[in-house]
């Protein structure tokens, strides 16, 4: 498989640097130099992976996250020049999958790309033996539309909160650490650590409402699990 990707940054040198290292690990290169081109670039190219800066013109690569549609099959590595946890946290909620700070190592840069070309190219090749709707204890989630209703009422949830709901709800009564979840939703070792898993958790069940919260329990020690009935 011949993978795409669109490398986005307003320095002309960076962009340079990491296309001509990825075309000749043979991979197909788009470029772009704000927000607003990226967008375009993504809608007409369909990307598999994303190499984004955040501090851009006319657009910044959070909003780029943001305002990017159809995110399936895409995976995106954010470059940062900030350091601060908040920001790279802020990222990885908007949907992208990794993050990098300036300056970095363009063998680093390459081996996170090509790891998340493999874990996007996995997750396409196993999709069609996904289950289309997941049903438990007054939850819907329609996997391939990417929607989750609870009593009939849709729940607008972020790419990441999603991902933990199929994945808790699409496997009841399974327990899972932490580190687990941590590893098969951000598909990293998060430099924020297991923190953002309890987190997520806590929005999800606010977002369930009262009713539903009882659907993902601690398990205290070990993790998490998704506990009711089946429809």
């Amino acid at each position: 498989m011949e993978h795409r990707l669109l490398v986005v940054d307003d320095e002309a040198s960076i962009v340079n640097a990491i296309a001509y290292a990825f075309r000749r690990e043979g991979y197909i290169v788009e470029t772009a130099y704000d927000g607003e081109e990226a967008l375009a670039k993504a809608a007409s190219f369909r990307p598999h992976v994303i190499v984004l800066d955040v501090m851009m013109p006319r657009m910044n690569g959070y909003d780029v996250c943001r305002r990017l549609e159809n995110r399936k099959g895409i995976g995106i590595i954010l470059l940062t020049v900030k350091n601060d946890i908040v920001d790279k946290v802020l990222g990885l909620e908007l949907g992208a999958d990794d993050y990098m700070t300036k300056p970095f190592d363009l063998r680093e840069l390459t081996a996170r790309v090509k790891a998340l070309a493999r874990r996007v190219e996995k997750s396409a090749a196993e999709e069609p033996e996904k289950a289309a709707l997941i049903e438990l204890g007054g939850v819907r989630i329609g996997v391939l539309q990417r929607t989750l209703h609870a009593h009939g009422e849709l729940i607008e949830l972020t790419p990441k909160e999603f991902d933990l709901a199929v994945l808790l709800l699409g496997h009841p009564e399974r327990v899972y650490t932490r580190e687990e979840l941590l590893e098969l939703v951000w598909g990293i070792e998060y430099a924020g650590g297991t923190r953002t898993v309890d987190i997520h958790i806590q929005r999800l069940r606010k977002k369930l409402g009262d009713q539903q919260q009882q659907l993902l329990q601690t398990v205290y020690g070990i993790g998490y699990k998704a506990s009711g009935e089946r429809a």
